[in-house]
């Protein structure tokens, strides 16, 4: 095969290691990594609940769900495809073999991956009967613009651990590593855990950021009522000040005049965040981050490899 390679150029090169991943994905059970994603799905599915684009807590923790399933599907997707094989990528290097048609092979078969990925989870998510057939802000079809957002975020997450395999020795160091940069996608994604001060720098560097604020902006956040406030509220109806109870009176004038409603998107309009504006730019903006990630982190794992006959690890 490396004599092969050696006469073949980058365009040859490309078709050959395509062909081969391919061939792994059928004979070598690279294909678990579907039904692992629709097993994610669904569990991610189950946990977010039907409340998913209808408020404001539900649209946040949904999003967040879904954003994780997609990196830690992109994760797995690549994090030892190239470590498992180091030797050989030095052997066929030193024959003739351009790295660059190496990962572009790679960049292929795995958006092919990421492509199934998503598809399979966005069934689950219409098939659950999640909210998710409105109108879309960029397309005709709110499922079309999840899709590419979940898409770009599996992808990105998907050529940072090819990075990291291309990086690393081998499949246990990768699989050391792993943890540890998910960790870091999660807690500096500034979704669920709020990040001030110099720790909030670093959640621009994440795909879970831009990811999730993607969808944050297709479901319409700031438009959705927000309950947290009325069931804090709710809990202290029984409280006493000078011997009356005025949480009591409140909230008993609310239901008794039907302003339930009214007071929950009230407190979603107080809540709203800028950053999930219902505009097309946010999700843009997001997008093309989210390309941007995926070029840089394959340029870095080309980088990388181009050093590989040096290495002495």
């Amino acid at each position: 095969m490396s004599e092969k390679l050696h006469y073949r150029g980058r365009i040859g090169q490309i078709s050959i290691y395509l062909g081969k991943m391919l061939r792994m994905f059928v004979y070598q059970n690279d294909w678990k990594v579907l039904p692992m994603a629709a097993l994610i799905g669904g569990l991610v599915t189950f946990a977010v609940g039907p409340n998913m684009y209808v408020t404001q807590e539900g649209t946040i923790s949904g999003c967040f769900a879904l954003i994780c399933a997609c990196v830690w599907n992109g994760f797995f997707n690549s994090i030892q495809v190239i470590c498992r094989e180091r030797p050989i990528v030095k052997r066929e290097h030193r024959s003739g073999m351009h790295i660059t048609s190496y990962i572009a092979a790679h960049m292929i078969y795995q958006m092919m991956l990421c492509l199934l990925q998503t598809g399979i989870i966005l069934m689950i998510v219409d098939v659950a009967g999640l909210k998710v057939h409105s109108a879309g802000l960029i397309s005709k079809y709110l499922l079309v613009d999840m899709g590419i957002t979940m898409f770009l975020t599996t992808y990105a997450a998907d050529m940072l651990s090819l990075a990291i395999s291309a990086f690393v020795k081998n499949t246990t160091a990768a699989m050391t590593v792993m943890p540890f940069v998910m960790i870091f996608q999660l807690v500096f994604s500034g979704g669920l855990i709020p990040l001030t001060g110099p720790s909030a720098i670093f959640t621009d560097y994440t795909i879970t950021k831009w990811g999730l604020q993607s969808l944050c902006t297709l479901g319409d956040y700031n438009s959705q009522p927000m309950v947290t406030l009325w069931n804090t509220i709710w809990k202290f109806r029984a409280m006493e000040v000078d011997g009356q109870k005025p949480i009591k009176l409140m909230t008993d004038y609310i239901l008794k005049n039907n302003k339930l409603d009214e007071v929950l998107l009230e407190s979603g309009m107080y809540n709203g965040e800028k950053a999930y504006e219902y505009i097309s730019s946010n999700v843009t903006h997001c997008w093309t981050m989210l390309g941007i990630m995926v070029i840089v982190f394959a340029a870095a794992a080309v980088i990388i490899l181009e050093f590989v006959d040096k290495d002495r690890r």
